[in-house]
């Protein structure tokens, strides 16, 4: 069954809604693992369902892209709303997230190199559990901040996908030079953290799967993200 649905440009599209509810479900099962469980997946559910119908109703063929490339940033940008509304972190702790991409940037301009975990913590005068704490619960807010301007690893780490001006309120002031500082600051992290990016944004590996790849845990692996994401965070003033 199909349903029909005027597009933008008054075009009914008959589009088997059904056929792409994977969608929905693959890119909250790819949010639900960096969220609290206090956020539901039946929630992220739902809004991707809104989604979806959206992106039905706003496809139109003859721009030349297949329906599953519009529907998915579309979808994924529904979830990201609802998260937005939702402020799941105290003060306190996104005063810490904060000062953790202050420490890096200021690490690393006086190390010449990018300081490892042990530098950050005694820097912010954590122990290095404190420390590992704050980059799990920096995981969490990053969903509104990296994925927000859809940046997306490519074959050789240096590929970024456009971003989506319905969706991304950045789109219209990311430029070529900020493009180039993330590609260069992508280059440049510690191998294992590199790692970590290419498979979760480039392979969509979840961060289980990773661990199981890298031989190392979940958790680790969460922090290896939040902290690659934090050092190109920190040379990127938005």
């Amino acid at each position: 069954m199909s349903d029909s649905l005027y597009n933008s440009q008054g075009v009914v599209n008959q589009i088997d809604w059904q056929q792409y509810l994977y969608l929905v479900r693959n890119e909250a099962l790819k949010l639900a693992v960096r969220l609290p469980t206090t956020i539901e997946l039946d929630d992220l559910l739902q809004v991707g369902y809104i989604g979806l119908l959206e992106s039905i109703k706003r496809y139109d063929a003859s721009q030349g892209y297949t329906f599953t490339t519009f529907a998915t940033p579309r979808i994924k940008g529904a979830m990201l709303d609802e998260l937005r509304s939702r402020d799941w972190l105290p003060r306190q702790t996104r005063k810490k997230i904060k000062d953790v991409t202050n420490a890096i940037n200021e690490l690393e301009q006086k190390l010449g190199i990018p300081p490892n975990d042990q530098q950050i913590a005694a820097h912010l005068q954590l122990s290095l559990t404190e420390y590992h704490k704050v980059l799990l619960d920096s995981n969490y807010s990053q969903i509104c901040s990296y994925d927000e301007i859809h940046k997306k690893l490519g074959d050789n780490l240096d590929a970024l996908i456009e971003p989506d001006a319905d969706n991304n309120p950045f789109a219209s002031i990311i430029n070529d030079e900020i493009r180039n500082i993330i590609v260069q600051q992508i280059s440049n992290l510690p191998e294992k953290e590199k790692m970590v990016l290419a498979l979760y944004y480039q392979e969509e590996l979840n961060l289980k799967e990773i661990g199981k790849v890298l031989d190392i845990s979940e958790s680790r692996v969460s922090q290896l993200h939040s902290q690659a994401i934090k050092r190109i965070q920190s040379k990127i003033v938005l």
